[in-house]
């Protein structure tokens, strides 16, 4: 091996050169070289001599000025001099006349010959050339291979035959034939690139980068841009971290990259790439170890009507994919979802799983059961999001904001509907108006609140001349719109919309967050969400008992679980606050925490350890845990596995996603082996890069709502009639349930309510005229919930996080 690289790299030496000579020529001062002590200096004497002959008079006298040279030993000042003492970053050559630009380095390379980033003078001597080389060889860091050394890891190899191969001035390695690719290194120094670039904020240029013309940028971006277009590649690929690592990579590997194939893709580079997500799996178990973890599991049909269930692992480290199962030709009931979840579990290691989450559908919930029964210490706990977005609709279906949803859908799509009417509207409020979000109840409510915020823009579009000129605004449709908008009573409904759903959409932004564990949380935010729509809705008590029954339904029968309990109790931001206003609810906060303490902690003495502990901090201020929780050591082992649990399986719903990106109609062929590996790769590796941020930005990033859409979705029901009502979680989920065997629920288990199509009033119902009916009603009265609450005193406010 070791000879191969010899025969592929070669340095030439002149001659009559030794050791003692190249000393010598460091020695030479900045003038003509008549300092020189080595045999070879007259030799290069006469050829400076000679080449400072042929120039000008004037820049003969240049060439000897000492002040048009550094300071310096480097023998490239033997050989050049600054044309203006203004720009001492330009050198003049005495052989070519050429200005090389960027330095003395680049005029050494100059000189040399064989750099791309610098064009070989042509006129210069072989000796001179040969002079450049083993200096360069001599200054960089690479050391040349021999017989009986090998090259260092960080050694980097620089071609120096008599015609060099050409590569760039950044040190980039060029892999010569029969030589080996240090690819591993190459990789990790790209991801690093990347990774400092977004530690530092700053991208600043390199000096290959500034070296080239905005000529050649425009070539590259043309060609990336072509492949984008012609692919049909969502633009936002280009923010991803791997297309940064992907494009650095590139760069430094250099000319004469050529792609992997078809086939590489399809094999030996897929095998790679699970090995690479394989060693994120690493990080993820330590954290399992310390915290305990969450397995979340759920089901997705595919284009070819496969039934897969997905299993993931939720810890503080973030959310890992483990893998699916194609269950096409099993019956998904609960003897064989608890067998699968129980694999799972047994991969992942019982003694670090903490709770099981799924929906609630009645086969899941028998197969937690089993699951308890088989584990003592494991929870099983329905999804909080899932339950939170069925409160939603259970509220949505209340007949005032059933008409009141329906009138603001119908302004939607007119809007969407009609390009002209949709261009003014986006002039008018600077944007979309439509929020699309994860389930189909959050989009009503969120939407409801845009148009709020709007309503001033949406006000100016319909009382201004374009649309008055405009033959729609003369349409039943426009004129439906026109009235609606212009309505105050339209408003205040919006209002009393926004008071009862804005809190539960506070709770299920939490909820369904992966950011920050939510288990503490969750429960403080659903109290302060009933104590505040309490407070909003007051003045109406008709309406607000039908919004808390709707609460009431959900929480008390789903929700309100013993850990959630448990994380509240050891969260002192929140628990002494409650102790001092409620010691009753603080009360049952600590029942809680024993119940969990009884089940997880199988040991009495421990138990018992813990409970004094437990008893210490209730007993004490908020800042305990800062004073005395490391003394507690049994109380703080126990307090990270309950605090650092999820409370959804939200990250089912994200990997429903990468499914999705995967698995398309071109590609539904995909066999489900192949289709496993690649969803194993794409999600880990996006989780990793996506926490990688959040770490690298700190307390200054801005957080994700998890209740957006990362996309416009026109496959909206606020946007096209026709399009799909339920979609993402709900929609899933009533696929998913089509395949289920077990059609009877129990009659409390509000699991099913999925699967029941939503109740959609079309254009003239009963309903919408009896809506519109009492809104003239309340525009006359002065608005539903009296001047107080209307819109005119500018006095309600949405909450603004939660559109953007």
């Amino acid at each position: 091996f070791n000879q191969q690289r010899q025969l592929a790299v070669e340095v030439l030496v002149p001659q009559s050169q030794n050791e003692g000579d190249m000393q010598g020529d460091a020695g030479t001062g900045t003038g003509t070289g008549s300092a020189a002590g080595s045999s070879a200096a007259p030799d290069e004497a006469s050829i400076i001599a000679k080449a400072i002959a042929k120039l000008d008079p004037d820049e003969q006298e240049q060439a000897k000025d000492p002040k048009r040279k550094a300071r310096s030993n480097d023998p490239g000042w033997k050989y050049g001099f600054w044309p203006d003492v203004g720009k001492k970053d330009s050198v003049k050559c005495i052989f070519c006349k050429k200005v090389i630009s960027a330095g003395i380095g680049r005029f050494k390379q100059h000189l040399a010959g064989g750099y791309v980033d610098a064009g070989k003078c042509g006129d210069a001597p072989a000796l001179v050339r040969a002079e450049m080389r083993a200096y360069i060889q001599k200054r960089s860091k690479a050391v040349l291979p021999t017989e009986e050394s090998k090259p260092a890891e960080d050694e980097e190899e620089e071609p120096a035959e008599d015609e060099p191969e050409p590569q760039p001035s950044s040190g980039t390695k060029k892999t010569s034939i029969g030589a080996k690719s240090k690819e591993g290194k190459r990789t990790q120094a790209s991801i690093k690139v990347v990774a400092e670039r977004h530690k530092s904020k700053k991208s600043q240029a390199t000096l290959e980068y500034s070296t080239k013309t905005k000529e050649a940028k425009q070539i590259v971006d043309d060609h990336v841009a072509d492949f984008f277009y012609e692919n049909a590649i969502p633009f936002n690929v280009i923010n991803s971290r791997s297309w940064e690592i992907m494009v650095e990579s590139i760069g430094q590997f250099g000319p004469g990259y050529r792609s992997a194939s078809y086939h590489d893709l399809r094999n030996p580079l897929l095998d790679r790439a699970v090995d690479r997500a394989q060693k994120l799996r690493k990080k993820h178990e330590d954290a399992w170890k310390e915290y305990g973890c969450t397995i979340m599991s759920d089901a997705w049909t595919d284009t070819r009507h496969r039934h897969l269930i997905n299993f993931l692992a939720n810890s503080p480290a973030g959310t890992f994919f483990l893998g699916s199962v194609n269950a096409s030709r099993e019956i998904a009931n609960a003897n064989m979802l608890a067998d699968l979840l129980g694999k799972h579990i047994d991969l992942v290691g019982k003694e670090h799983v903490v709770q099981l989450v799924t929906d609630n559908g009645s086969n899941y919930k028998a197969a937690g059961r089993i699951l308890m029964e088989r584990i003592p210490t494991l929870f099983w706990t329905p999804c909080a999001a899932h339950c939170l977005d069925l409160m939603l609709e259970d509220i949505a279906k209340i007949p005032e904001f059933s008409s009141c949803i329906n009138l603001a859908k119908k302004v939607s799509r007119f809007i969407y509907k009609h390009l002209r009417v949709l261009d003014l509207m986006r002039e008018k409020i600077g944007g979309d108006l439509v929020r699309a979000a994860v389930t189909r109840f959050a989009t009503s409510f969120l939407t409801l609140a845009s148009m709020h915020r709007h309503r001033q823009g949406l006000r100016s579009l319909f009382v201004s001349d374009e649309w008055h000129q405009n033959s729609l605004s003369k349409s039943p449709e426009g004129q439906l719109a026109e009235n609606t908008v212009l309505s105050m009573a339209f408003w205040t409904r919006v209002e009393n919309c926004i008071r009862a759903s804005q809190p539960l959409l506070v709770a299920l932004r939490i909820a369904d967050g992966d950011e920050t564990p939510a288990a503490p949380e969750i429960m403080a935010a659903m109290d302060v969400a009933k104590s505040t729509i309490k407070e909003s809705l007051k003045g109406k008590p008709q309406l607000l008992n039908q919004v808390l029954s709707c609460y009431d339904k959900r929480w008390d029968t789903q929700m309100e679980q013993k850990l959630y309990g448990a994380a509240l109790f050891l969260n002192p931001a929140k628990f002494f606050a409650i102790r001092e206003d409620d010691k009753r609810r603080a009360s049952r906060l600590r029942s809680m925490f024993n119940d969990v303490l009884w089940k997880m902690v199988i040991d009495e003495e421990e138990q018992k350890e813990i409970s004094k502990q437990a008893d210490d901090y209730e007993r004490s201020e908020v800042l305990w845990w800062g004073a005395y929780g490391g003394l507690a050591y049994e109380l703080q082992s126990l307090a990270k596995r309950i605090v650092s649990l999820c409370c959804s399986a939200s990250g089912c719903e994200r990997n429903w996603s990468a499914f999705s990106h995967v698995h398309t109609k071109k590609r539904n062929w995909l066999e489900h082996k192949r289709l496993n590996r690649l969803v194993y790769v794409s999600y880990n590796t996006k989780m990793a890069n996506r926490f990688q941020k959040i770490r690298e930005l700190g307390s200054k990033g801005k957080k994700s709502n998890p209740l957006l859409l990362e996309e416009f979705r026109w496959d909206n029901e606020w946007v096209d009639i026709n399009a799909e009502q339920v979609h993402d979680r709900m929609g899933m989920m009533k696929r998913r349930r089509l395949l289920i065997s077990e059609e009877a629920e129990d009659e409390g288990d509000q699991g099913d309510i999925a699967d029941k199509p939503p109740q959609e009033h079309v254009g003239g119902s009963e309903t919408d005229a009896a809506g519109s009916a009492e809104m003239e009603e309340d525009e006359d009265s002065g608005g539903a919930g009296g001047p107080e609450t209307s819109s005119r005193d500018g006095g309600f406010q949405v909450d603004e996080d939660l559109l953007d």
